[in-house]
């Protein structure tokens, strides 16, 4: 995420935080969130700060769901970056077999010996629908290759990983940290030294 994205997103974060304490009559005194209680109304009180408490933490939640969204834009750059715009080809599905493009890959990686499908996962879901697609490829016979990059493979369900695992060729435990490492891997296919 670029530092003007970040800024945009604390920016946000903060007029949504102080939009909500205001419209739920809560106060903020150095970080000590406090409610008054007009004419003795405690249950009237406490509903409405427990419902500011939940739109606070429903912010924090969707947060971190914009910070987790820039992960495939990133690792498209990525791509776009590292093979040629004549080697691949983004979001493919084998016309033959499958003309719904129920099977995509995020990005097929053409002139080797064996195409190489490179998979961008995020979270379980994805890892779910990749591992699907690969055992249908496997049954269709394509020759392929198969290379996973995980946004963070350590938030991925322990099972939904071990059968990706099974199906997948080589992965990586994240995009972030590991440029050099699949850059250098992408090259070795494109050069078809794999």
């Amino acid at each position: 995420m670029t530092v003007e994205a970040e800024d945009f997103q604390k920016g946000t974060r903060q007029r949504i935080l102080t939009n909500t304490l205001a419209s739920f009559a809560v106060e903020d005194r150095e970080g000590e969130l406090v409610i008054g209680v007009p004419e003795e109304r405690y249950g009237d009180a406490l509903y409405s700060f427990v419902q500011a408490l939940l739109r606070i933490s429903d912010l924090t939640f969707l947060s971190r769901e914009r910070v987790r969204s820039t992960f495939l834009e990133d690792f498209r750059a990525f791509l776009e970056q590292r093979v040629p715009a004549g080697r691949r080809e983004f979001d493919w599905h084998d016309a033959g077999h499958d003309r719904e493009g129920k099977y995509t890959v995020d990005c097929r990686v053409n002139g080797t010996a064996r195409p190489l499908f490179v998979f961008g996962l995020p979270n379980d879901d994805k890892v779910r629908d990749t591992t699907i697609a690969l055992l249908q490829f496997e049954r269709w016979g394509l020759g392929l290759r198969s290379v996973g990059i995980f946004e963070n493979q350590e938030e991925v369900n322990r099972r939904v990983l071990a059968r990706f695992s099974d199906v997948c060729e080589k992965q990586f435990s994240s995009l972030g940290g590991n440029e050099e490492r699949i850059g250098r891997y992408l090259g070795e296919a494109l050069e078809g030294r794999q």
